[in-house]
Formats: structure tokens, C-alpha cells, sequence
């Protein structure tokens, strides 16, 4: 089986680390905290740190092993079997004297037994097989899930640092525009109303700060809490990447959910494995036939008798034929379509959920992308607005809340187009997770939008 190959290969293409799909391996220890900063430190250690990935991989191991356990059914099965006895016999002769016989008894076997016909076994087998495919599917769309939900909060943190970062910005140029409205006031060119509308707008401002601060904390807290690992200089959202779309349209996207959601084929998956129970339940009416080889070596007789050495070599066919169980095999086949009832119905279910998830996940990612062009020009709109009513207000022209009412809409705008970047990037990773192809090199992409903190810094017409 190639699963095995594509794990490894899967998580050795994101940087992240090697994973075995044994029981023994070992979570990385917590004791020695770490820093994470790109994306890949925080998949790196959510792969190791998280529970719920773990849960799926040793689901994924047990699955391996009964299936294992259910082929070896059909597999030739050898036993030996060894047995000493002291024997001490205590008779009578044909003239009825008393005798007494003392022995030590050996006896030696090895038996093949080798399974010609077992529907139940068969069965047994196929269902194992399938419910193998299933945990495997859970595992990968755990893994999937996973790997979204941490670029999720990493980006949840990136953009609360960048309101942060706007909001400072906005603070400032209010504060520069109270200075103003102060030295008019001593003038006695400006009015009392105006200078309490700069104060009230400061304090909104720093009330705003507050709140996107506590924002911060709980993202970084998230993130945090899924890695396990402290959170560092984060790498940053480059200004001048431009954001792909999602490809086709929506009739597409639905169609590869249907044949690569993990999700989907671990209910189709289920769904086989209950109808091969169905199967195996049937199979209790049916005989069994085996064929037994044994060789035997003894000395002991019937009623342990010594009979001297023998010899034995024997090849037969077993047939068992079941008649009457009490009526536990129609229960069992009858408990075995309710299962299926009950996986057919499941199916549908995630079936129907992943069509929604699929298409609001399109739509969205649609939406986010004409937002992000109209957030464009409405920042580039509200900046010229800004600096004209600054003029404006030097030539007496417009008032204060005029001045102030165009620093707020310009840096909201701002915040607006960041966080429609942000939503694209999770819209469409979320699409392709739920489509079934969201693979290594879509979450390396995501890490090359990031760049270092340092090479960030310079303006930009976007305002991020």
C-alpha cells in the first residue's frame, strides 16, 4: 500500500517533520518551550502537540492491525503440541491376581489447519479492509483539518497586528489633529465644540486600541494552544503578492468534493464495510470446511494405555454445517442492515454537508476577491479624501468633525482591505480542504506569501 509513502511524504514536503505510523513513537516533549515564526515552526509542532491527530493515526494503526488480524483467518494455521505423563495403572490379570503397570507417556503433535471455506472469515476480512480505508481517510482529513486551522489563527494573528498597527497610526494622526485644534483654540481661532470632538474621537480611538489589544492576546492565544509552542516575530503577509483566485467555476468544485472529500470516502468506506457485515452475518447458515494435516508421535493408547511408540500421520477434511443457533444469526442479520441503514444515511448526510461547505466556500472565496479590489480603491479613495479635507480645514473651509470623520473612514478602509486579504486566504484554503485536494504544495504556497517582518516596512498604496 502506497498510504504509508504518501504521510511521509506529505509532511516531509511542508518542513514539517517525519511521521511513523507505529504506536511507539514518541510526542515530542513539552518540557523545553520554543519559539515559532513562520508558518511552517507552528504546522511543524501542531503535528506533534496535537491530540486529536494522534487519536486518528492510532485509529489508523488499529485499523491496520485488525485487518491483519482478519486475514490471518484465512491463513494456513500450524499448532504443536507437546505432552509428558507418569502413568501408574493399577489392574487385574485374566486369574484375577493383582498387577500393576508404572509408564512414563510421551506424546508429540503438530497440526496444519488450513481454511478451504469460510464465508464468515472471508467477510470478516473485507470489512476490516474497508474499515482500514476509513480511519485512513479520518487521518488525512484530521491532518487536512489540522494544517487549515492553524494557518487560520497564524493569519488571525497577523491581522490583528496589522490593526494594531493601523490603529496606531490612526491614534497618532488624531493626537496631531488635537494638537492642531489646541494651539487654534488658545488662539481663540477654533471652538470649544471643536476641541471636545477631537477629545472624544481620541478617546474612541484608544478605546479601539484596547479592544484590538485584548484581540491580540486571545489570537495569539489560539494559536498558542493548538502548537503548543510560544508565539515569536511572525512572518507577514507581503503587500505585493497577488492572491490567486479560485480556478473553474463552482459545478467543478462540487464534483471533486464528491470524489476527494476524506470525509465522503470514509462514509463510503463505512457504508461497504457495514454491507460486508451484512454479509458475514449470512455467512453464520453457511459450512465450513477445513483441511487437517496432523503427525503424531505417542506411546499412550485409549484410556492412556501404553501401547509402545507409534506413529501418526493423518490428512482430512472438517465440515461443520450449523442447523439451530437460537435465532441469534437472524438477530445479528438483522442488526447488520440497521448498520447499514444507519452508514447509508450518514453518508447522505456528510455528503449533503460537504456540497454546502463546498459552495459557500466559493462563493466566499468570490466575494473576499472583489471585496479585496474594491477595499483597494476605497483606501487609495479615502486617503485622497483625508488629505484634502486636512487643506480643506487649513483654508477654513470644512470643520473639524469633517477632518476627523475622513482619518476615521481612512484607516477603517485600511483595516477593511486587510482583513479581506486575510478572509481570501482562508476561504481558499478551506475550498480546497473540503474539495479533497488541498496537498503540500498549496500550504508551502501560503508560506511563501509571508516574508520577515523587516522586509515589510516600507509604505505602501495599499495601506497594509
Amino acid at each position: 500500500m502506497t498510504r504509508l509513502f504518501t504521510t511521509g511524504f506529505l509532511l516531509w514536503s511542508i518542513g514539517c517533520c517525519s511521521l511513523s505510523t507505529t504506536a511507539s513513537e514518541s510526542v515530542r516533549s513539552l518540557d523545553a518551550p520554543s519559539v515559532g515564526e513562520t508558518l511552517e515552526d507552528f504546522f511543524s509542532a501542531a503535528i506533534d502537540y496535537s491530540p486529536r491527530l494522534r487519536i486518528a493515526l492510532e485509529n489508523f494503526n488499529i485499523g491496520g492491525a485488525r485487518e491483519r488480524q482478519a486475514r490471518a483467518q484465512l491463513l494456513p494455521q500450524v499448532r504443536a503440541n507437546a505432552n509428558l505423563t507418569d502413568n501408574r495403572r493399577n489392574s487385574l490379570n485374566l486369574i484375577g491376581n493383582p498387577m500393576l503397570e508404572e509408564f512414563e507417556g510421551e506424546r508429540y503433535s503438530v497440526t496444519l489447519t488450513q481454511a478451504l471455506f469460510n464465508w464468515q472469515a472471508w467477510s470478516a476480512r473485507k470489512r476490516a479492509s474497508f474499515l482500514e480505508d476509513r480511519a485512513e481517510a479520518e487521518y488525512f482529513y484530521e491532518l487536512a483539518f489540522l494544517l487549515t486551522d492553524v494557518a487560520d489563527r497564524y493569519l488571525n494573528v497577523l491581522q490583528s497586528q496589522d490593526a494594531l498597527t493601523s490603529i496606531a497610526s490612526e491614534l497618532e494622526a488624531v493626537s496631531n489633529q488635537l494638537d492642531q485644534i489646541q494651539s487654534l483654540y488658545s488662539l481663540q481661532l477654533a471652538q470649544i465644540t471643536d476641541l471636545r470632538q477631537a477629545e472624544a474621537s481620541l478617546t474612541s480611538v484608544q478605546a479601539e486600541q484596547l479592544r484590538l489589544q485584548a484581540e491580540l492576546a486571545i489570537n495569539e492565544e489560539f494559536l498558542r494552544s493548538v502548537t503548543g509552542i510560544e508565539i515569536g516575530r511572525l512572518n507577514v503577509l507581503n503587500r505585493e503578492v497577488i492572491l490567486p483566485a479560485a480556478d473553474e467555476d463552482l459545478q467543478h468544485w462540487v464534483e471533486l468534493a464528491e470524489d476527494n472529500n476524506q470525509q465522503i470516502r470514509a462514509q463510503r468506506y463505512a457504508l461497504r464495510a457495514a454491507e460486508e457485515f451484512i454479509a458475514e452475518s449470512k455467512g453464520a447458515y453457511m459450512p465450513q470446511v477445513n483441511v487437517i494435516a496432523q503427525h503424531l508421535d505417542s506411546n499412550i493408547g485409549f484410556d492412556n494405555r501404553f501401547l509402545g511408540q507409534t506413529d501418526t500421520t493423518f490428512l482430512g477434511v472438517d465440515v461443520s454445517i450449523p442447523i439451530f443457533a437460537g435465532g441469534a444469526n437472524r438477530a445479528r442479520v438483522s442488526e447488520a442492515r440497521s448498520q447499514r441503514s444507519i452508514a447509508e444515511s450518514e453518508l447522505r448526510q456528510t455528503e449533503l454537508e460537504a456540497n454546502e461547505q463546498v459552495r459557500s466556500a466559493y462563493l466566499q472565496v468570490q466575494s473576499s476577491a472583489l471585496l479585496t479590489e474594491a477595499a483597494t480603491r476605497l483606501v487609495e479613495s479615502t486617503r485622497l479624501s483625508s488629505e484634502a479635507m486636512q487643506q480643506g480645514y487649513e483654508l477654513g473651509t470644512v470643520t473639524t468633525v469633517d477632518v476627523l470623520n475622513a482619518l476615521r473612514d481612512q484607516f477603517q478602509a485600511e483595516r477593511d482591505l486587510q482583513s479581506a486579504r486575510y478572509e481570501h486566504i482562508k476561504f481558499l484554503l478551506l475550498l480546497k480542504r473540503e474539495a479533497g485536494v488541498l496537498d503540500a504544495q498549496d500550504m508551502l504556497e501560503v508560506g511563501n506569501w509571508l516574508v520577515e517582518p523587516e522586509s515589510n516596512q516600507e509604505s505602501s498604496d495599499l495601506g497594509i
